[in-house]
Protein backbone atom coordinates (compact mmCIF):
# COMPACT_ATOMS: atom_id res chain seq x y z
CA UNK A 1 0.00 0.00 0.00
CA UNK A 2 1.78 3.00 -1.40
CA UNK A 3 0.57 6.64 0.59
CA UNK A 4 0.43 10.21 -0.38
CA UNK A 5 -0.19 12.47 2.34
CA UNK A 6 -0.63 16.49 1.62
CA UNK A 7 -0.66 18.40 4.20
CA UNK A 8 -0.15 22.01 4.39
CA UNK A 9 2.51 21.74 7.40
CA UNK A 10 5.01 19.08 8.59
CA UNK A 11 7.96 18.29 10.39
CA UNK A 12 9.77 20.22 11.96
CA UNK A 13 6.67 22.77 11.63
CA UNK A 14 5.62 22.77 15.49
CA UNK A 15 1.85 21.58 15.77
CA UNK A 16 -0.19 18.57 17.08
CA UNK A 17 -1.45 17.37 13.87
CA UNK A 18 2.39 17.73 12.63
CA UNK A 19 2.86 15.48 15.26
CA UNK A 20 0.34 13.10 14.44
CA UNK A 21 1.51 13.06 10.68
CA UNK A 22 5.52 12.69 11.73
CA UNK A 23 4.52 9.77 13.88
CA UNK A 24 1.90 7.96 11.82
CA UNK A 25 4.04 8.68 8.19
CA UNK A 26 7.23 7.39 10.39
CA UNK A 27 5.53 4.04 11.69
CA UNK A 28 3.57 3.67 8.49
CA UNK A 29 7.39 3.01 6.84
CA UNK A 30 8.36 1.23 9.34
CA UNK A 31 5.21 -1.40 8.65
CA UNK A 32 6.47 -1.58 5.48
CA UNK A 33 4.42 0.81 3.18
CA UNK A 34 5.96 3.42 1.24
CA UNK A 35 5.00 7.18 2.13
CA UNK A 36 4.95 10.11 0.60
CA UNK A 37 4.54 13.76 1.84
CA UNK A 38 3.95 16.98 -0.04
CA UNK A 39 3.91 19.91 1.90
CA UNK A 40 5.01 23.15 2.09
CA UNK A 41 8.69 25.10 2.27
CA UNK A 42 7.84 27.41 5.10
CA UNK A 43 11.33 28.34 5.59
CA UNK A 44 14.00 28.41 3.12
CA UNK A 45 16.52 26.27 4.94
CA UNK A 46 14.49 23.42 4.47
CA UNK A 47 15.09 21.18 1.26
CA UNK A 48 12.99 21.50 -1.32
CA UNK A 49 13.05 17.46 -1.42
CA UNK A 50 14.48 14.72 1.16
CA UNK A 51 13.79 11.34 2.44
CA UNK A 52 13.16 11.80 6.45
CA UNK A 53 13.13 8.61 8.61
CA UNK A 54 11.87 6.56 4.96
CA UNK A 55 9.29 9.24 4.22
CA UNK A 56 9.96 10.90 0.66
CA UNK A 57 9.15 14.62 1.96
CA UNK A 58 8.17 17.20 -1.55
CA UNK A 59 8.47 20.75 -0.22
CA UNK A 60 6.18 23.41 -2.32
CA UNK A 61 7.93 26.71 -2.17
CA UNK A 62 5.28 29.27 -1.06
CA UNK A 63 4.92 32.72 0.85
CA UNK A 64 2.29 30.94 3.11
CA UNK A 65 0.54 28.47 3.43
CA UNK A 66 -2.90 29.72 1.85
CA UNK A 67 -0.85 29.86 -1.68
CA UNK A 68 0.10 25.69 -1.35
CA UNK A 69 -3.98 25.12 -1.90
CA UNK A 70 -2.94 27.09 -5.43
CA UNK A 71 0.27 26.22 -5.93
CA UNK A 72 0.92 22.54 -4.68
CA UNK A 73 -1.32 20.47 -7.48
CA UNK A 74 1.01 20.26 -10.22
CA UNK A 75 3.41 18.49 -7.41
CA UNK A 76 0.32 16.55 -5.99
CA UNK A 77 -0.89 14.92 -9.25
CA UNK A 78 3.33 13.79 -9.64
CA UNK A 79 3.45 12.03 -7.06
CA UNK A 80 -0.48 10.56 -6.81
CA UNK A 81 0.52 8.89 -10.11
CA UNK A 82 1.09 5.57 -8.91
CA UNK A 83 -0.17 5.67 -5.18
CA UNK A 84 -2.74 3.42 -3.71
CA UNK A 85 -4.13 6.42 -1.88
CA UNK A 86 -4.34 9.69 -0.70
CA UNK A 87 -4.65 11.38 2.89
CA UNK A 88 -4.89 14.89 3.58
CA UNK A 89 -6.42 17.32 6.20
CA UNK A 90 -7.96 20.28 7.18
CA UNK A 91 -7.34 23.04 5.93
CA UNK A 92 -5.49 24.23 2.90
CA UNK A 93 -4.55 20.96 1.76
CA UNK A 94 -7.83 19.51 1.26
CA UNK A 95 -8.65 21.23 -1.69
CA UNK A 96 -5.64 20.38 -3.99
CA UNK A 97 -5.35 16.79 -2.46
CA UNK A 98 -9.09 16.22 -3.64
CA UNK A 99 -8.89 17.70 -6.97
CA UNK A 100 -5.69 15.46 -7.47
CA UNK A 101 -7.61 12.55 -6.15
CA UNK A 102 -10.88 13.65 -8.94
CA UNK A 103 -8.29 13.83 -11.77
CA UNK A 104 -6.29 10.70 -10.98
CA UNK A 105 -8.96 8.71 -9.70
CA UNK A 106 -7.54 8.41 -6.47
CA UNK A 107 -9.82 7.07 -3.35
CA UNK A 108 -8.98 9.95 -0.42
CA UNK A 109 -9.54 10.53 3.01
CA UNK A 110 -9.64 13.69 5.22
CA UNK A 111 -8.40 14.04 8.76
CA UNK A 112 -10.92 16.64 10.69
CA UNK A 113 -9.51 18.28 13.55
CA UNK A 114 -12.13 19.87 14.33
CA UNK A 115 -15.26 21.83 13.14
CA UNK A 116 -15.08 25.73 14.35
CA UNK A 117 -18.36 27.03 12.63
CA UNK A 118 -19.58 30.19 14.24
CA UNK A 119 -16.46 30.23 16.58
CA UNK A 120 -14.29 31.91 13.95
CA UNK A 121 -16.38 34.89 14.80
CA UNK A 122 -15.72 34.93 18.36
CA UNK A 123 -11.88 34.36 18.27
CA UNK A 124 -9.08 36.70 18.83
CA UNK A 125 -5.64 38.13 16.50
CA UNK A 126 -7.87 38.20 13.40
CA UNK A 127 -9.92 40.88 11.63
CA UNK A 128 -13.51 40.19 10.50
CA UNK A 129 -12.93 39.58 6.99
CA UNK A 130 -9.93 36.67 8.12
CA UNK A 131 -12.92 35.01 10.26
CA UNK A 132 -15.65 35.29 7.40
CA UNK A 133 -12.53 34.41 4.69
CA UNK A 134 -11.77 31.30 7.32
CA UNK A 135 -15.47 30.30 7.91
CA UNK A 136 -16.45 30.28 4.47
CA UNK A 137 -13.35 28.39 3.28
CA UNK A 138 -14.43 25.43 6.13
CA UNK A 139 -17.75 25.17 4.47
CA UNK A 140 -16.08 24.34 1.19
CA UNK A 141 -13.90 21.64 2.56
CA UNK A 142 -17.07 20.13 3.79
CA UNK A 143 -18.84 20.28 0.64
CA UNK A 144 -16.37 17.91 -1.10
CA UNK A 145 -16.88 14.97 -1.03
CA UNK A 146 -14.33 12.55 0.47
CA UNK A 147 -13.90 9.10 0.54
CA UNK A 148 -13.91 9.05 4.09
CA UNK A 149 -13.65 11.54 6.88
CA UNK A 150 -11.35 11.20 10.25
CA UNK A 151 -12.76 12.33 13.79
CA UNK A 152 -9.58 13.01 15.95
CA UNK A 153 -12.14 12.84 18.87
CA UNK A 154 -15.60 12.04 19.29
CA UNK A 155 -16.35 16.29 19.85
CA UNK A 156 -14.40 16.43 15.98
CA UNK A 157 -17.41 13.40 14.96
CA UNK A 158 -19.83 15.40 16.13
CA UNK A 159 -18.93 18.37 14.61
CA UNK A 160 -18.74 16.97 10.83
CA UNK A 161 -22.18 15.47 11.95
CA UNK A 162 -24.07 18.71 12.66
CA UNK A 163 -22.07 19.88 9.41
CA UNK A 164 -24.12 16.93 7.20
CA UNK A 165 -21.26 14.51 7.07
CA UNK A 166 -22.94 11.14 6.84
CA UNK A 167 -22.02 9.10 10.41
CA UNK A 168 -21.20 6.10 8.06
CA UNK A 169 -18.55 7.95 6.64
CA UNK A 170 -16.89 9.43 9.44
CA UNK A 171 -14.12 7.05 11.56
CA UNK A 172 -12.84 8.78 15.07
CA UNK A 173 -9.19 7.72 15.61
CA UNK A 174 -7.82 9.59 18.52
CA UNK A 175 -4.31 10.94 17.96
CA UNK A 176 -1.51 8.51 19.29
CA UNK A 177 1.28 9.00 21.47
CA UNK A 178 4.83 7.20 22.00
CA UNK A 179 4.73 6.58 26.04
CA UNK A 180 8.34 5.46 25.65
CA UNK A 181 9.28 8.54 25.19
CA UNK A 182 8.08 9.79 28.58
CA UNK A 183 9.82 7.34 30.63
CA UNK A 184 12.69 9.21 31.02
CA UNK A 185 11.11 11.71 32.63
CA UNK A 186 9.57 12.41 36.28
CA UNK A 187 8.03 15.36 37.49
CA UNK A 188 9.70 17.64 39.79
CA UNK A 189 7.71 20.49 40.69
CA UNK A 190 10.23 23.99 40.86
CA UNK A 191 10.09 25.72 44.21
CA UNK A 192 8.72 28.89 42.63
CA UNK A 193 5.17 28.30 41.51
CA UNK A 194 5.97 27.80 37.20
CA UNK A 195 2.90 27.23 35.06
CA UNK A 196 3.77 26.71 31.44
CA UNK A 197 1.89 27.18 28.09
CA UNK A 198 3.53 25.24 25.05
CA UNK A 199 2.44 24.27 21.65
CA UNK A 200 1.23 26.33 18.46
CA UNK A 201 0.14 29.87 18.11
CA UNK A 202 -3.22 29.07 17.29
CA UNK A 203 -5.40 32.00 17.38
CA UNK A 204 -7.57 29.28 19.41
CA UNK A 205 -5.17 28.59 22.02
CA UNK A 206 -6.11 31.11 24.52
CA UNK A 207 -3.44 33.77 24.64
CA UNK A 208 -5.66 36.61 25.00
CA UNK A 209 -7.23 35.27 28.44
CA UNK A 210 -3.82 33.17 29.72
CA UNK A 211 -1.94 36.64 29.70
CA UNK A 212 -4.57 39.22 31.33
CA UNK A 213 -4.82 35.88 34.01
CA UNK A 214 -0.94 36.10 34.52
CA UNK A 215 -1.27 40.12 35.05
CA UNK A 216 -3.95 39.43 37.24
CA UNK A 217 -1.54 36.09 39.23
CA UNK A 218 1.24 38.08 39.50
CA UNK A 219 -0.25 40.60 41.86
CA UNK A 220 -0.88 38.07 43.61
CA UNK A 221 1.90 35.96 43.36
CA UNK A 222 4.54 38.02 42.78
CA UNK A 223 7.44 35.49 42.60
CA UNK A 224 5.92 32.81 40.18
CA UNK A 225 6.47 32.24 36.77
CA UNK A 226 4.64 31.70 33.45
CA UNK A 227 6.35 30.02 31.04
CA UNK A 228 5.79 30.53 27.49
CA UNK A 229 7.12 27.72 24.89
CA UNK A 230 6.02 28.98 21.28
CA UNK A 231 7.16 29.07 18.00
CA UNK A 232 8.16 32.05 15.64
CA UNK A 233 5.68 31.46 13.46
CA UNK A 234 3.24 32.88 12.37
CA UNK A 235 5.00 36.13 12.89
CA UNK A 236 1.51 38.18 12.92
CA UNK A 237 0.59 35.88 15.97
CA UNK A 238 3.46 36.16 17.80
CA UNK A 239 3.94 39.99 17.18
CA UNK A 240 1.28 40.58 18.77
CA UNK A 241 1.40 37.80 21.39
CA UNK A 242 5.11 40.15 22.58
CA UNK A 243 3.00 43.47 22.41
CA UNK A 244 0.55 42.70 24.81
CA UNK A 245 2.97 41.03 27.07
CA UNK A 246 4.54 44.46 27.09
CA UNK A 247 1.36 46.18 27.51
CA UNK A 248 0.64 44.13 30.37
CA UNK A 249 3.99 44.89 31.97
CA UNK A 250 4.91 41.46 32.20
CA UNK A 251 8.44 41.15 30.75
CA UNK A 252 9.24 39.94 34.13
CA UNK A 253 6.75 37.57 35.18
CA UNK A 254 7.43 35.50 31.65
CA UNK A 255 9.84 33.33 30.73
CA UNK A 256 9.87 32.95 26.39
CA UNK A 257 11.37 29.76 25.00
CA UNK A 258 10.97 28.73 21.68
CA UNK A 259 11.70 25.53 19.30
CA UNK A 260 12.91 23.41 22.01
CA UNK A 261 13.66 19.70 20.63
CA UNK A 262 11.20 17.07 21.66
CA UNK A 263 13.13 15.55 24.72
CA UNK A 264 14.60 19.03 25.95
CA UNK A 265 10.86 20.31 25.93
CA UNK A 266 9.29 16.74 28.36
CA UNK A 267 12.13 17.88 30.66
CA UNK A 268 10.86 21.58 30.75
CA UNK A 269 7.44 20.94 31.23
CA UNK A 270 8.51 17.99 33.59
CA UNK A 271 10.08 20.88 35.74
CA UNK A 272 6.83 23.09 35.74
CA UNK A 273 3.98 22.69 38.69
CA UNK A 274 1.44 22.73 35.88
CA UNK A 275 0.26 23.26 32.53
CA UNK A 276 -2.17 25.79 31.21
CA UNK A 277 -4.63 24.76 28.50
CA UNK A 278 -6.93 28.09 27.86
CA UNK A 279 -8.20 27.27 24.85
CA UNK A 280 -11.48 28.25 23.22
CA UNK A 281 -11.59 24.47 21.08
CA UNK A 282 -9.62 21.89 20.54
CA UNK A 283 -10.30 19.03 18.27
CA UNK A 284 -8.10 16.46 20.15
CA UNK A 285 -4.85 17.88 21.94
CA UNK A 286 -1.46 16.65 22.24
CA UNK A 287 -0.82 19.14 24.93
CA UNK A 288 -3.05 18.08 27.45
CA UNK A 289 -2.19 14.00 26.45
CA UNK A 290 1.70 14.88 26.85
CA UNK A 291 1.18 16.64 29.94
CA UNK A 292 -1.22 13.61 31.57
CA UNK A 293 1.51 11.10 30.57
CA UNK A 294 4.26 13.51 32.35
CA UNK A 295 1.95 13.55 35.34
CA UNK A 296 2.46 17.09 35.10
CA UNK A 297 -0.92 18.72 36.42
CA UNK A 298 -3.39 20.46 34.25
CA UNK A 299 -5.62 23.78 34.03
CA UNK A 300 -7.69 23.50 31.57
CA UNK A 301 -10.85 24.79 29.76
CA UNK A 302 -12.35 21.81 28.94
CA UNK A 303 -13.13 23.21 25.95
CA UNK A 304 -14.25 20.59 22.69
CA UNK A 305 -12.49 17.61 23.13
CA UNK A 306 -10.53 18.60 26.55
CA UNK A 307 -12.97 16.69 28.25
CA UNK A 308 -11.99 13.21 26.31
CA UNK A 309 -8.04 14.17 26.55
CA UNK A 310 -7.75 15.88 30.08
CA UNK A 311 -6.69 13.20 32.80
CA UNK A 312 -4.89 12.61 36.16
CA UNK A 313 -4.39 15.71 38.31
CA UNK A 314 -6.41 19.08 36.78
CA UNK A 315 -8.90 22.13 37.65
CA UNK A 316 -11.57 23.34 35.01
CA UNK A 317 -11.30 27.12 34.04
CA UNK A 318 -14.93 28.07 34.90
CA UNK A 319 -16.24 30.10 33.08
CA UNK A 320 -13.72 30.68 30.37
CA UNK A 321 -12.66 34.28 31.01
CA UNK A 322 -8.99 35.84 32.31
CA UNK A 323 -10.53 35.78 36.25
CA UNK A 324 -11.72 32.49 36.23
CA UNK A 325 -8.33 31.50 34.99
CA UNK A 326 -6.74 33.82 38.00
CA UNK A 327 -8.73 32.05 40.16
CA UNK A 328 -7.83 28.51 38.90
CA UNK A 329 -4.06 29.43 39.45
CA UNK A 330 -4.50 30.32 43.01
CA UNK A 331 -5.99 26.63 43.82
CA UNK A 332 -3.33 25.36 41.99
CA UNK A 333 -0.98 27.21 43.70
CA UNK A 334 -2.23 25.46 46.88
CA UNK A 335 -2.24 21.92 45.73
CA UNK A 336 -6.05 21.94 45.23
CA UNK A 337 -6.58 19.91 42.64
CA UNK A 338 -9.05 17.65 41.24
CA UNK A 339 -8.68 14.10 39.85
CA UNK A 340 -9.81 12.38 36.85
CA UNK A 341 -8.98 8.57 35.65
CA UNK A 342 -6.13 8.03 34.13
CA UNK A 343 -6.24 7.88 30.34
CA UNK A 344 -3.62 6.19 26.89
CA UNK A 345 -3.40 6.58 23.70
CA UNK A 346 -0.83 4.79 22.45
CA UNK A 347 0.54 5.46 19.20
CA UNK A 348 0.31 1.50 17.82
CA UNK A 349 -3.55 1.54 18.12
CA UNK A 350 -3.72 4.93 15.86
CA UNK A 351 -1.55 3.09 13.35
CA UNK A 352 -3.75 -0.17 13.30
CA UNK A 353 -6.76 2.38 13.16
CA UNK A 354 -5.72 4.13 10.36
CA UNK A 355 -4.47 1.23 8.65
CA UNK A 356 -7.67 -0.96 8.93
CA UNK A 357 -9.06 2.18 8.00
CA UNK A 358 -7.49 2.16 4.13
CA UNK A 359 -7.96 -1.00 3.37
CA UNK A 360 -11.91 -0.39 4.43
CA UNK A 361 -11.86 2.61 1.46
CA UNK A 362 -9.42 0.71 -0.92
CA UNK A 363 -11.95 -3.00 -0.77
CA UNK A 364 -14.54 -0.04 -1.62
CA UNK A 365 -13.24 1.04 -4.25
CA UNK A 366 -12.47 -2.39 -5.62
Amino acid sequence: MKILFVLEHYYPYIGGAEQLFTQLTRTLVQNGHPVTVVTTRYNRSLPAREVLNGVRIFRVRCFNRYLFTLLSLPRILQQACDCSLIHTTTYNAALPAWLASQLLRKPIVVTFHEVWGKLWWQLPFIKWWQKNGYYLYERLVLLLPFHRYIAVSHYTKSGLEQAGIPSGRIATIYNGLDYASFQAHRHIPPPVFTYTYFGRLGISKGLDLLLPAAQQFCSKQPESRLQLILPLKPKPVFKQVQRLIRQLKLENHIVLLHDLPRQQLYETLSRSSCVVIPSYSEGFCFAAAEAAALQVPIISSQKGALKEVVNDRYLPITPLNATALCEALVKAANGQWQELPRKRFPLERTVERHLELYRCVLTDID
